[in-house]
């Protein structure tokens, strides 16, 4: 609310300056000089008092920035009675803060929508009865059910039942886990199978989700601000113009001359270059499906060392896909596949699109099953011609009398394993696992040569996977089961700033708000996670990750030079004006010629040809 406040603030002061110049010129040029005189020291000098007032908060936190020049200009020329060249100076500052606000907080939020999805109802047993409360009044040691599509409302043990759980926007773990008797949940879990008894073991306010809703407004709240680009010049520059104007009074004598140098050091082009160009580059990323939330963001990004990657989703596309297909008994591996597609064929799950995706690509021919039956967390069995056809966990197979091999190896690299059981043997298993996006490596590559110096992989899957997707990515520094305050921690902590992450999911949400930089990928992701990011890239394409990074890095480039280019044509003009030929409103009227050519340079990041080109 406070940067809602100011931004609108500095409209109204830019809006009171315009119209204070509109109305004393027809004043002025009916003979009413005095009236359009006294209009303009009265404007200019209200407000030269926010900018005073903002200085010495500046000072105080420890900052220093180019106001001081404007604010000297605007009161010399007042006091010296050269009120154009007061206002002219005003509206300009004014405009370029305006600017400057509005590329920086054009897309302000809450984490209402993390606080939207929480868990809200739960299944309350009471005197044998189930009675629905909201979540929040859960306490300790009660019991509740989970019914099939619904959200855990708490952590808790299940204390009956079996049924698969969704836990990606959790720990980032693609693929569902069975729960069975004595087993936790975790809270904002989604249920997939059957209903479930569960003993709670915390309350709704200290549970899994409402530790994550904590963990992101408490590192949104600790981010650092970073310092505004025009304030990294403005010590050098502000000295040089005091050093000049003061010099030019002293020899000469008169306060006039003072003025002179000072009214076109004015920092109107290190005020106006960011905010354009600034703009300028949100809009180019904004055309390529990149929604950049405050500037300050695309400068961390622009100067970023490291860039953080998760796994599930982010690097991998969270869609399974079968590595290999082994047989056994005499079977071969088509037949392993067809028995496994034929029942896949009717259920939901990702595994069953897999498998059957896989089947289709082989064009095989299903067979015919009768009395099809679903055990939850388990898989699923049929008839074939008579005999028992089962398809899912080494313990359904099991329950049916199938005995596994001792000496059964696994790959190393195995996300799930499907078997297959025919009658009293084992036809063979199908190994599947999460793929990795195909454009990860050329992104990761490009990130690489446009100066990323390191790569971090921070995933909530288990070391094996996670090395397996870093070695084939090329990325060495790999942490692993990490759970959301993990993975915030390892972030925090990581010595190569600043750091950027990327990721999707409510459980990437407190690590997006505590990078220097959080961007959310896809726009089919978490908006818990958009919402927490500096940066959303609609589209589900990871190499617009390294276009972020360009658009960036050109942005920045475009700005340094703008602000560069008005220091240097400024110094010229103070050297000219110094000579003392000069009244101070043609120096405030060719400043502003001097920000006609930063504002048109600094346009130039509005481009995004040179994006295409390099990605």
């Amino acid at each position: 609310m406070k940067k809602i406040v100011n931004f609108i603030w500095q409209w109204k002061l830019f809006s009171l300056a315009v119209i204070a110049l509109l109305v004393s010129l027809p004043l002025y040029f009916t003979g009413l000089h005095t009236a359009a005189y006294i209009i303009l020291a009265i404007v200019s000098l209200s407000e030269v008092f926010p900018l005073l007032w903002d200085m010495v908060t500046d000072i105080r936190s420890g900052s220093y920035g180019v106001d001081i020049l404007a604010a000297t200009a605007i009161v010399a020329a007042v006091l010296l009675r050269q009120y154009w060249a007061a206002i002219v100076v005003v509206i300009m500052l004014t405009g370029g803060k305006s600017l400057e606000d509005y590329a920086d907080h054009r897309a302000l939020s809450e984490l209402n929508s993390l606080l939207s999805h929480a868990p809200t109802t739960a299944h309350l047993i009471k005197n044998k009865k189930q009675v629905d409360v909201k979540a929040s009044e859960i306490k300790v040691g009660d019991i509740f059910i989970v019914k099939p599509g619904e959200l855990v409302p708490t952590d808790g043990v299940i204390t009956s039942g079996q049924s698969s759980f969704d836990e990606s926007s959790l720990t980032g773990e693609s693929i569902p886990l069975v729960k069975s008797e004595k087993e936790l949940l975790l809270s904002g879990s989604i249920n997939l199978d059957s209903p479930v008894t569960v003993r709670s073991s915390s309350s709704a306010k200290d549970s899994q989700y409402q530790q994550i809703i904590k963990l992101v407004e408490s590192a949104a709240a600790s981010k650092a601000p970073f310092v505004r680009l025009a304030d990294k010049y403005s010590i050098p520059f502000t000295l040089i113009a005091y050093a000049i104007a003061g010099s030019v009074w002293a020899l000469s004598g008169h306060a006039i001359r003072f003025l002179e140098v000072i009214i076109v050091a004015t920092p109107c082009p290190l005020l106006l270059a960011a905010p354009i160009a600034l703009i300028s580059g949100m809009s180019s990323a904004s055309r390529l499906g990149i929604i950049v939330r405050t500037g300050s963001a695309l400068e961390r990004l622009a100067q970023a060392k490291t860039i953080a990657f998760d796994k599930t989703g982010t690097l991998t596309s969270a869609k399974l896909k079968i590595d290999k297909v082994t047989s056994f008994n005499g079977f071969k591996n088509n037949e392993v596949l067809t028995y496994a597609a034929s029942l896949e064929q009717f259920s939901n799950h990702v595994i069953a699109k897999a498998v059957i995706a896989e089947a289709q690509k082989e064009k095989l021919k299903l067979v015919k099953v009768k009395g099809l039956k679903e055990i939850a967390g388990l898989g699923l069995k049929a008839s074939l011609k008579g005999q028992t056809l089962v398809v899912g966990r080494a313990s359904l197979l099991s329950q049916e009398g199938i005995k596994l091999p001792e000496d059964l190896v696994h790959p190393k690299q195995a996300n799930t394993i499907v078997y297959v059981g025919l009658a009293d043997k084992l036809v063979g298993y199908i190994n599947l696992s999460d793929q990795i996006r195909p454009e990860a490596k050329k992104t990761l590559q490009t990130l690489k040569n446009l100066g990323i110096k390191h790569f971090l992989l921070v995933t909530g899957d288990n070391r094996q996977v996670a090395e397996s997707v870093g070695s084939e990515l090329g990325i060495e520094d790999i942490s692993s089961d990490e759970l959301p305050a993990d993975k915030l921690k390892t972030v925090e902590k990581y010595p190569d700033r600043p750091v950027a992450f990327v990721g999707d999911g409510v459980n990437d949400s407190p690590v997006l708000a505590a990078a220097d930089v959080g961007i959310a990928l896809g726009a089919r992701g978490s908006t818990a996670a958009s919402e927490s990011a500096d940066m959303v890239i609609m589209p589900d394409d990871l190499s617009r990750v390294a276009a972020a990074y360009l658009i960036a890095k050109h942005t920045f480039k475009i700005a340094r030079q703008s602000i560069l280019a008005g220091i240097g044509l400024s110094v010229i003009l103070m050297v000219v004006f110094a000579s003392g030929h000069f009244l101070p409103v043609y120096g405030a009227v060719l400043q502003e010629v001097v920000d006609v050519v930063v504002i048109f340079n600094a346009l130039r990041a509005h481009t995004t040809k040179y994006v295409s080109e390099a990605i």
